[in-house]
């Protein structure tokens, strides 16, 4: 059975096409990069995983059945980056707020509840932010605990939607490495959605590229090839590596840094935003 499996979808947003009869699959235990550039459908396509988006035409399963809502063998992290300062929940009270329906600052927890929890947080190696105020953590220390919310109820799927944003390249290994170190030991899928593909390079089984409304799944090698990513960027794209690094370029531009240099992010929709809580809480969808 797969993980997840896609067999000639397309996904719209409004009259907007994201991705047109797009086909492939994902095997349990994978660690799959979902890359693109802004608009290409990463975000979109991880909604449609968790029964937020439905379809206009072809099937789409997760592990063998359609997407649902509140699906608990999904954990999600969503695209979340800024906390505001006098926010001062604890970290256990954040985590524990996505398993009863978002709720916050809950005023008790029963024993099998906050021993749920407190293997998820040893999960992360984050016990001790347990009970800090989540406004005073780092960004990384922040990651950690999104990361335990999306892991509790033990998923087999794991999606992640650009959390290495605002991170610094220390925090972004940090976050990568604790990510497939967690992929290993549990045995679980991940979708692990990002802007540039070097931060995951060591960490992927294969990589998931988006663009033009279409979808290319493989191996480093097979899929980050000018070829390949001219197709679904529609301009001529090089392919240059360098001392382990691979850059993408349109003529003399690194298009991933680029398209991402500022602090705006915009959504498949194409809308601008700017990094902060887009209404979606994380945790299990």
């Amino acid at each position: 059975m797969t993980a997840v499996e896609l067999d000639r979808v397309t996904l719209s947003i409004g009259t907007h096409t994201v991705l047109a009869e797009a086909s492939f699959a994902i095997h349990p235990g994978e660690f799959i990069g979902v890359l693109g550039p802004n608009g290409a459908g990463k975000t979109t396509l991880l909604r449609a995983v968790l029964g937020l988006l439905r379809p206009g035409a072809g099937s789409l399963h997760v592990f063998g059945q359609a997407p649902r809502r509140g699906d608990r063998t999904i954990g999600y992290l969503p695209q979340v980056r800024t906390v505001l300062p006098d926010l001062r929940l604890r970290g256990i009270d954040f985590i524990a707020s996505s398993w009863h329906g978002g709720r916050w600052g809950l005023p008790s927890l029963t024993r099998a509840e906050r021993g749920m929890i407190d293997e998820t947080l040893d999960l992360v190696g984050a016990r001790e932010l347990a009970h800090r105020p989540f406004a005073a953590m780092s960004g990384g220390e922040r990651q950690r605990l999104l990361l335990a919310q999306a892991l509790l109820g033990s998923p087999r799927l794991l999606l992640l939607d650009e959390p290495l944003i605002s991170l610094d390249p220390h925090h972004q290994r940090a976050v990568v490495e604790l990510t497939k170190s967690l992929q290993t030991e549990l045995g679980i899928a991940v979708l692990f959605s990002a802007h540039e593909l070097n931060p995951l390079l060591g960490a992927l089984d294969r990589v998931l590229y988006l663009g033009g409304g279409q979808a290319a799944l493989g191996t480093v090698d097979d899929v980050i090839s000018g070829p390949v990513l001219s197709r679904l960027y529609g301009s001529d794209i090089d392919v240059v590596r360098l001392h382990g690094r691979i850059f993408v370029m349109s003529g003399s531009h690194d298009v991933e840094h680029d398209e991402h240099r500022h602090d705006d992010h915009r959504d498949d929709d194409g809308a601008a935003h700017r990094h902060g809580h887009q209404g979606v809480h994380p945790g299990h969808a």
